[in-house]
């Protein structure tokens, strides 16, 4: 019975990552072109990456790599009907996933350290920690395939009301529905920690909060001193910077 499991597990796996023909059951003969997908996923590292083969090359790999992975996505049909991508996209980003983050989860420390290397001229790990809490939605300090496709899916393929209320989920840090100029603050201060001072020489240490203050005079719509989603979503509905650089992420996958 665990054989037949183990089996199943397997398959399951193979077929999630599209490294065989679930028609024949023979591997696969074609291989996906190196994308944008892939180049997103090296945001997501993983424990050690090296300690474990990243790709099964016979049936000695594939059984190491079972015995290793700690956590197993769902299977590929459920993950197809619960986000907007196709059953060729989310093998494209399993098999990149995989590849990154063998034990099949992401830990905060690790999406820090990777992160960091796209932004070298600054410090990009207090926005790295916010974006990490973005994604790890269930709050349990990792961040699984599940997690990594479902908040993708919102931001590649959402609409524009799913995807305002993903950038008010990442500004809300405490979750309790709304956002304060401390938070937005929080948050702008990150982001110009991680562009770094090359990108801002003369920047000043109150540019963060001058934003913040001409953010909160256009979305707060009340003047109560924090902004609900209703007023963040029609503030940035009615910015049309906001608006186009929302669509940039149309075409990605």
């Amino acid at each position: 019975m665990k054989a037949k499991n183990r089996d199943q597990s397997l398959s399951d796996s193979r077929e999630l990552d599209g490294s065989y023909d679930q028609l024949t059951g023979n591997p696969s003969t074609s291989q996906s072109k190196k994308t944008i997908k892939q180049r997103f996923l090296k945001l997501l590292p993983c424990c050690k990456p090296a300690a474990v083969p990243s790709i099964s090359q016979n049936s000695e790999e594939d059984d190491f790599e079972l015995s290793t992975v700690c956590h197993r996505p769902e299977s590929m049909d459920k993950l197809q009907e619960q986000t907007k991508f196709s059953k060729k996209e989310l093998q494209v980003l399993y098999r990149g996933f995989k590849n990154e983050c063998p034990c099949g989860v992401v830990n905060e420390e690790n999406f820090k350290t990777i992160y960091s290397q796209f932004f070298p001229q600054g410090d990009s790990s207090m926005y790295a920690h916010f974006l990490f809490e973005a994604f790890d939605t269930n709050k349990n300090g990792s961040v699984s395939f599940e997690d990594f496709v479902f908040g993708l899916s919102i931001i590649l393929r959402g609409t524009i009301n799913d995807r305002l209320n993903w950038a008010f989920n990442l500004y809300d840090l405490n979750k309790d529905g709304c956002i304060t100029k401390e938070e937005m603050l929080d948050i702008m201060k990150s982001i110009y920690d991680m562009m770094g001072k090359y990108t801002y020489p003369t920047m000043q240490d109150d540019i963060p909060r001058e934003h913040v203050e001409s953010f909160f005079q256009k979305m707060d719509r009340n003047k109560d001193g924090v902004v609900t989603v209703e007023e963040f979503i029609e503030s940035c509905k009615k910015d049309e910077n906001i608006m186009q650089s929302m669509q940039l992420f149309d075409n990605v996958i």
